[in-house]
């Protein structure tokens, strides 16, 4: 199998001089140099084409024991030098100091098609980043990375990607729910890529460690290999520089707003600078309409991570993120103005994605309005995102009455739509009817543009548990059915359509199902 390595991050950047792999703070460098765990078994269980093809690689070397090898970490590809990257963070507000990548090791990066990918071992063995920690992952949090990465990628969300799923052969124990009972379960691993896994808190680490040197390094490292678009390093080049990450930040999290995905862990070296979705652990799609909905146990107190605050939390991150840059500016007025634009921008591409939603293509002034009350009615009783805007295509504006019929299925308790409810959705979907006079489209035509933005198909947490409980029995084809399903989320497909539905009520409460943990 050749690959067309070329290694920068590793070879432009300050490496860790120390190569033991012990646990330790590390200092003025971007990575340590690592390699990957061996493990006993390794058993391939699903590779994508897609990213078989943006890597240069043929289905028939997907099946060689190279490949399998490779991408399991038993071995190293020639000429190239695996690592850990550096970076601290802020976790649930609080600073944490050293994080790095704990159980992730790069392996190289490839150039294809004029596109540069950096591939990386989730689960692969511990680094000096691996604090307290093994290292590996299991089957059930692999399996949900490897699905929602590509999922994402066809709904149209920046995001990684995901190239392999492998059994490791090896057994890791887990307390799923950190409640004091630890199990062995079946270790695994996934190769994800991108373009760089730089985040947020890659730059924090340097600047809190006062260590401005290395930080301008990386920094003007970063322009010139993925925004060399903005010029050569330089002050007015830095704030350019934050000022397209801020963009890209919104971008990605409107796009999570549209769809209903809430990340779960927001945390600064969670946030990738390119504006791209990483690090899928306790992540969920709304099911119920809900503003104050996380999957995260470890949030569930506070909330801080909730889906109806992640627009606030990007900025509070970017904040964060500004400061970091602050060293190498040493003016705030600009990352200031930067920010300000964030929550002006934030307003507007939200109501445009709403819209959007609603098939509205003009603009009128009261459509804010009518989709505040709109998501105040959504809270009123449950309501399944995914379904409802999807049904809602089918309204004809010129039979209102018909509206809450058409929405019926989205309903997780439709004998509670009666009285002060049903008199609410019939007074908006009177509303509605009306505002849709003033669109020049067709019913039909509406429905196609509703379509390409509100997805049928996403990848519900019941959805993700049932390929894990199959694939715990050793039985892979729910993964593939489910990658296959995702691929076109947006198609009526309707020899899937048993997917195309509610939550069901034995995941109400199931771990794995509605609560998930960091180790997910």
């Amino acid at each position: 199998m050749k690959l067309n390595i070329k290694d920068k991050f590793n070879k432009i950047l300050p490496a860790d001089p120390v190569l033991e792999n012990s646990r330790r703070q590390v200092a003025n460098a971007c990575f340590s140099y690592v390699n990957p765990k061996q493990t006993s078994k390794p058993q391939l269980m699903h590779v994508s084409p897609e990213m078989l093809k943006n890597l240069g690689i043929s289905e028939k070397d997907a099946k060689s024991t190279d490949f399998l090898n490779i991408f399991t970490g038993n071995k190293v590809l020639q000429n190239t030098k695996p690592y850990a990257m550096c970076y601290g963070g802020h976790q649930f507000g609080n600073w944490a100091g050293q994080l790095g990548d704990g159980r992730a090791i790069n392996l190289c990066e490839v150039e294809h098609d004029s596109k540069n990918w950096q591939l990386q071992l989730k689960g692969a063995g511990e680094t000096p980043y691996s604090r307290t920690a093994d290292g590996l992952a299991v089957l059930r949090s692999s399996i949900r990375e490897y699905l929602c990465s590509e999922a994402m990628f066809h709904l149209g969300v920046p995001t990684t990607r995901a190239l392999s799923l492998a059994l490791s052969g090896d057994n890791v124990m887990r307390d799923i729910m950190y409640d004091g009972n630890p199990a062995y379960e079946k270790g695994a691993i996934v190769c994800r890529a991108a373009e760089s896994f730089l985040r947020f808190g890659s730059y924090e680490i340097f600047a809190s460690r006062q260590d401005e040197a290395t930080l301008r390094t990386l920094v003007d490292y970063t322009i010139k290999q993925h925004f060399s678009h903005l010029g050569k390093p330089s002050k007015g080049t830095y704030i350019q520089f934050f000022k397209e990450v801020s963009e890209r930040t919104l971008k990605m999290i409107i796009h999570w707003q549209r769809v209903g995905f809430v990340h779960g862990v927001m945390n600064t070296d969670n946030m990738s600078i390119l504006g791209l979705t990483i690090d899928y652990g306790p992540y969920g799609w709304l099911e119920g309409y809900d503003y104050g909905w996380t999957p995260n146990t470890t949030d569930r107190q506070h909330k801080r991570y909730r889906y109806g605050n992640q627009p606030n939390i990007g900025l509070w991150n970017l904040l964060q993120l500004a400061n970091a840059l602050y060293p190498l500016i040493d003016e705030a007025e600009p990352l200031e103005a930067i920010l300000n634009q964030y929550k002006t921008d934030f307003e507007s591409g939200s109501l445009s994605m709403m819209r959007s939603k609603l098939g509205l293509q003009n603009e009128h002034e009261n459509d804010q309005k009518m989709i505040q009350d709109l998501e105040d009615i959504l809270h009123l009783t449950e309501t399944d995102m995914t379904i409802f805007f999807r049904n809602l295509s089918r309204f004809k504006k010129e039979n209102p009455s018909e509206g809450i019929k058409i929405i019926r299925d989205a309903f997780y308790k439709p004998d509670e739509i009666v009285g002060n409810i049903e008199t609410r959705w019939d007074d908006w979907f009177n509303r509605y009817a009306e505002r849709l006079q003033l669109e020049s489209l067709s019913n039909y035509e509406r429905q196609k543009e509703m379509n390409d933005v509100n997805p049928k198909y996403v990848l519900r947490n019941y959805m993700a548990q049932l390929a894990i409980d199959s694939a715990d029995k050793a039985e892979y084809g729910l993964i593939d059915e489910l990658f296959q399903i995702l691929k076109k989320p947006y198609d009526e497909q309707p020899e899937y359509e048993k997917w195309f539905a509610k939550r069901p009520e034995w995941a109400r409460h199931k771990v794995g199902c509605s609560m998930l943990s960091c180790s997910s």
